[in-house]
């Protein structure tokens, strides 16, 4: 799909994306939710809406864009040489209009919207009076949910992005302008606070509630306080930070989950920490699963023994970030040499590490977890897009605001909640430095990092800059107790500059819509 006509044209008429196959909340096919008897039902919309929280409508975006922007682009890994040009210009921060990354992070992203737009225009115009506008809200809530955590994708990576919500418009009129990057965070904002009033306060585990939309909207405007902030942030965005994020700590009833280690197991998948996750299945087949799993460092640890095809390896810088005493998030992070893994190949004796190569996600092959379905292209992991523990941090770094430091008792409580999970001593007081840090630690190879430099670009660019160009990006090899970087980066990384935090649209959708050139305009 070559622009951005093309792309939605297939999804108004529902013939380019195959159906799902069944799995969670028994996912019905894109032709039978494009029926104009479909929406009869509240059980109909929910069928229609599990359809948006994986599968094909995620694919494009988790299988490759959702780590290589987040975690490789940041300084956290890489795959190294394997996978060429696209990888090598995410590591060297230095990314071309070409680079399929890119180009697929920005289909996949309109992909998801896509569909989402046609699940809202769906129930509204199909959903009869018989069923209660409340089923019909939550229902809408749950699609604008997922599209405004697209567009906010968008909106940290690209800046001014197109908005569209009506699909079929694109027909008559393919060629539209971008939206001054004000108005797309507006939009978002707009989708969050209407899934934050509709959603339900509990539902059944993996759907989003309203303490999602909540935990959500607290991260969007802890990004929006800085935007063109000039060195400061606005303090309005901050308290709406604050309140949304302190609802969620104070109200919702959620704790953290006990093990951080365990945390990322498919036994605990959906666990109340986990506001929002991705939804996925085995056996689904390419195009329709989570493919985490492939970034395993040995087919000892992959489903029918192989299909290890180039793991993720962690920088020396990253592995700077934790302290001696940081030893279990480390090792459920990313292992080094000597670790060793019981439940990894549990039946051949466990897994030992020979090299460093990320572990969260490596869940370990079909028999390890009773799932004889599991495939190279279908781990049953539902890993998280936003957890409690996320909140927390927002809610503490919303207190601090524009503070150089901070003893405030709240942000303190759950900040070292976290801290406390992972067996740290707790601090005594919070800079943004503390925060960042503890930020990259908590929530490495979980697509955060290149969002959290971003938001910080946004009002101390030098700051964000000079963490990239700061960084030792070399491998490492660690023996002896001691690891030892390689004596040189996988690839030259060039000095970043505050550009480096906005993406180039790819160059496909330049050529198919050359307004896309264009000044951004206003949507509202």
């Amino acid at each position: 799909m070559k622009s951005i006509n093309k792309l939605y044209i297939p999804l108004l008429l529902l013939v380019a994306v195959a159906g799902c196959k069944k799995g969670y909340l028994d996912r019905p096919s894109q032709s039978q939710i494009a029926s104009n008897n479909f929406y009869q039902t509240t059980t109909e919309m929910r069928l229609a809406t599990a359809n948006l929280y994986g599968g094909v409508p995620w694919w494009q975006w988790h299988a490759g864009p959702f780590l290589q922007l987040g975690d490789v682009m940041s300084g956290n890994g890489t795959t190294g040489q394997y996978q060429g040009t696209d990888n090598n210009e995410l590591f060297a921060v230095n990314l071309s209009a070409s680079n399929g990354v890119v180009q697929g992070a920005w289909t996949g992203l309109y992909n998801v919207i896509g569909q989402c737009n046609n699940t809202i225009l769906g129930i509204q115009k199909y959903t009869p009076a018989t069923v209660s506008p409340t089923d019909k809200n939550a229902a809408i809530a749950e699609a604008r949910f997922i599209r405004g955590y697209a567009y906010f994708n968008l909106a940290v990576h690209w800046g001014a992005v197109p908005i569209v919500e009506d699909n079929s418009k694109l027909i008559e009129n393919p060629l539209i302008n971008r939206t001054i990057v004000s108005d797309v965070y507006k939009f978002v904002t707009n989708d969050l606070t209407y899934a934050a009033q509709n959603l339900p306060v509990t539902d059944a585990a993996g759907r989003v509630t309203t303490w999602s939309a909540q935990g959500m909207l607290s991260k969007v405007y802890l990004t929006l306080a800085g935007l063109g902030g000039g060195g400061t942030r606005k303090q309005a965005y901050l308290d709406s930070a604050k309140k949304y994020a302190g609802n969620v700590c104070k109200n919702s009833g959620k704790t953290l989950f006990p093990s951080y280690y365990d945390l990322f197991k498919v036994q605990s998948n959906d666990v109340p920490e986990v506001l929002f996750a991705y939804q996925w299945e085995a056996g689904t087949g390419y195009g329709y699963g989570n493919t985490l799993n492939n970034y395993a460092p040995s087919n000892t640890i992959m489903p029918k023994k192989g299909g290890a095809w180039a793991s993720m390896k962690p920088t020396y810088d990253l592995y700077l970030m934790y302290s001696n005493k940081d030893t279990i998030r480390r090792k459920a992070t990313f292992m080094i040499n000597g670790d060793y893994f019981p439940e990894l190949n549990a039946a051949g004796g466990g897994y030992k590490a020979t090299g460093s190569s990320m572990k969260k996600h490596i869940i370990g092959n079909d028999i390890d977890n009773s799932s004889p379905l599991m495939d190279l292209w279908s781990s049953p992991e539902h890993d998280a897009v936003l957890r409690l523990a996320d909140v927390y941090l927002i809610y503490a770094e919303a207190i601090l605001g524009n503070n150089t430091t901070t003893t405030d008792g709240e942000a303190l409580l759950y900040f070292n909640k976290v801290r406390t999970r992972a067996g740290i001593d707790p601090a005594t007081s919070l800079t943004i430095d503390t925060l960042l840090n503890e930020r990259r630690i908590e929530f490495a190879f979980e697509g955060n990092y290149w969002m959290d430099l971003v938001r910080l670009s946004y009002w101390n660019p030098t700051k964000a800059v000079n963490i990239i160009n700061g960084q030792n990006r070399a491998f490492f090899n660690y023996a002896a107790g001691v690891a030892t970087p390689d004596a040189s980066p996988v690839v030259s990384v060039l000095p970043a500059t505050a550009s480096s935090f906005t993406l180039q649209i790819p160059a496909s959708e330049l050529t198919a819509n050359p307004k896309l050139a264009e000044p951004p305009v206003p949507y509202y």
